[in-house]
């Protein structure tokens, strides 16, 4: 237990709560910071003390209130802007983390990390050349900060700057071949652009100087499978599996590569890890590839519509719903009031800047379906139930909150001519996404108590030139 000495200065007091709190023993830092705040004035460091405290023990309603009524009684403070600013920007107000890294900025123009702040926001909000900019000075003021190397390299990629994004990433691995995560986002960059020779020599140059963690072997096998090589990319799957046993990325990745048995659906920490770092780029991407999901549900809602004389379908729901495209695809429709939910907090976040949901919720979709009691005109699923092997739990939980003439619209992949299925009819691929026959697309209908209005195939996007075979159903709840 620490107990505060009766002689003990505010100072050293506030000095060994900081240190407790850097350690990350927020619960013994309490005790100390009530001690000093009986002994010593009210003051900015003080207040930020708490504030990283509150953070520490995951209350960041405490933490904001703590700031909001310090920065209130000292407006000029810059160390008190930048910690809101920090808090800000991790709880998506990017808008006012600009505000405060901003007044950082004026009232201290030499602190690199108040335009680090800056630049991140700024990149939050689309505004790329002044991210650029912003994180160009940091990053020169500190050149052997590996994370701000590659904030900037992001937004100099999302500003256009690919060739540029990744000298600044091949410098700072020149300068600092350790640097893990530096490392992981140059093999990360290369999977991106479809460089999978260079994705895979810069990871065997980390495993060469012994620097190598989970993620590294993960992204490795992922280069690896992508150029066809499986074997290779299931050895490391596996060195990947070793270091990180309970990551749920690793694991899926694992049974995708055929060494662990298949699992019926994707983790959602799986599915929040890559969809959190695949959100600033996640519209372009599908665009790219041709991405025809959105339309074809599109169609098939006007159909709908026109069959019920131009009624409202609503109230809608649409799982999965990432971005928000498919919001954007039916945004001059009469459909009413829609409801998005999805496990990625920053694809939430790119659809809340749409503004086409009445509400979005962060959450795994079956157990908020387990506890939802809103009856539905509508609920849509754009490629997301790629990510379920068997449908049939999915299914059992939309039927009951599906109104009577209402419509399930979904997708699924439909397995290459080459691919065998299991004897229910699913299968995952190496890729980490699962195909499912139309045989078990139709029989876990009946089972959960639909009838199959439509089932058809159609192309969802292209990959790798060739197009990926999808499945678009819609089903009614069964009379």
């Amino acid at each position: 237990m620490h107990m505060a000495h009766p002689t003990a200065t505010p100072s050293a007091l506030l000095q060994r709560v900081g240190a407790l709190i850097d350690a990350g023993r927020c619960g013994a830092a309490g005790p100390l910071l009530a001690a000093a705040r009986q002994i010593a004035e009210p003051t900015p460091e003080l207040s930020l003390l708490a504030a990283r405290l509150a953070e520490g023990q995951g209350n960041d309603t405490m933490a904001r209130s703590e700031l909001d009524a310090a920065i209130a009684d000292a407006p000029g403070h810059a160390g008190l802007r930048k910690q809101r600013a920090a808090l800000c920007h991790r709880l998506g107000d990017a808008e006012r983390a600009a505000r405060d890294a901003a007044e950082a900025v004026i009232i201290d123009p030499a602190d690199p990390g108040a335009k680090a702040l800056l630049g991140s926001a700024m990149l939050s909000l689309g505004h790329r050349p002044e991210a650029v900019v912003c994180l160009t000075e940091a990053s020169a003021a500190l050149p052997r900060d590996p994370a701000l190397r590659e904030a900037l390299a992001i937004a100099m990629e999302a500003n256009g700057d690919a060739a540029g994004a990744f000298d600044i990433l091949s410098a700072g691995l020149s300068a600092q071949g350790g640097a893990l995560n530096l490392r992981n986002a140059a093999i990360l960059f290369c999977i991106r652009h479809h460089d999978f020779i260079q994705a895979i020599a810069l990871a065997e140059e980390g495993r060469i100087a012994g620097t190598v963690d989970a993620c590294l072997f993960g992204l490795k096998g992922h280069a690896q499978s992508s150029l066809g090589d499986h074997a290779a990319a299931a050895e490391s799957y596996a060195e990947a599996f070793k270091l990180g046993p309970e990551d749920p990325y690793v694991r899926h990745l694992v049974a995708a590569s055929g060494m662990l048995p298949e699992a019926p659906r994707a983790p959602p920490d799986y599915l929040r890890a890559v969809f959190d770092g695949y959100a600033d780029r996640f519209d372009e991407h599908l665009i790219s590839l041709g991405y025809q999901t959105p339309g074809a549900m599109r169609r098939i809602v006007m159909e709908h519509l026109t069959l019920n004389a131009g009624s409202r379908c609503g109230p809608v729901l649409d799982l999965g719903c990432g971005t928000g495209l498919v919001g954007v695809a039916l945004s001059d429709l009469p459909i009413g009031r829609m409801t998005g939910i999805d496990v990625s907090g920053k694809m939430l976040a790119a659809a809340a800047a749409k503004g086409l949901y009445e509400r979005l919720i962060e959450a795994d979709v079956l157990d908020w379906l387990e506890g939802d009691s809103t009856r539905w005109g509508m609920v849509l699923a754009a490629d997301m139930l790629c990510y379920f092997g068997d449908l049939g739990p999915l299914l059992r939980l939309v039927r009951p909150r599906l109104r009577n003439g209402g419509w399930f619209i979904f997708s699924v992949e439909e397995p290459p001519p080459e691919t065998a299925v299991t004897a229910q009819g699913w299968r995952l691929q190496r890729q980490g996404r699962y195909v499912h026959s139309m045989a078990h697309v139709a029989s876990a209908a009946a089972a959960a108590g639909f009838s199959v209005r439509s089932l058809r195939r159609q192309t969802l996007r292209h990959e790798a030139g060739a197009p990926v075979a999808g499945l678009l159903t819609v089903l009614e709840p069964a009379p």
